[in-house]
């Protein structure tokens, strides 16, 4: 089981997820973050953290948003991990009441 970081994320990374992650399992793209499947933990302190519920545990996944799944494993082999960074998105208030943002997704 893993954590996976799905729709609300992008344009958004507020980045509280990181400062709370004890295995580094974080990647950061440049406008979404995903979660390495081989370096997460499952201790869901992201889950908690997360001020847009952007972060699931994988088996809670609904049918719709298991695409992300391959997804987060995938960009994470490719984008650096993610210790801190750069603030929250600048317009990230404005892109968390947002939905269905995939095809905005930068790789």
């Amino acid at each position: 089981m893993t954590c996976v970081v799905t729709d609300p994320c992008i344009n958004c990374q507020y980045g509280e997820c990181l400062e709370v992650c004890p295995a580094d399992a974080f990647h950061r793209g440049p406008n979404f973050m995903v979660i390495n499947p081989q370096s997460c933990i499952n201790c869901t302190l992201c889950i908690l953290t997360c001020p847009v519920e952007a972060i699931r545990s994988d088996y809670e996944l609904s049918p719709e948003s298991r695409h992300y799944i391959p997804l987060n494993a995938e960009l994470a082999q490719s984008w650096p991990i993610a210790f801190s960074g750069p603030p929250a998105h600048p317009d990230a208030h404005f892109w968390s009441t947002q939905t269905n943002k995939l095809a905005l997704l930068q790789r």
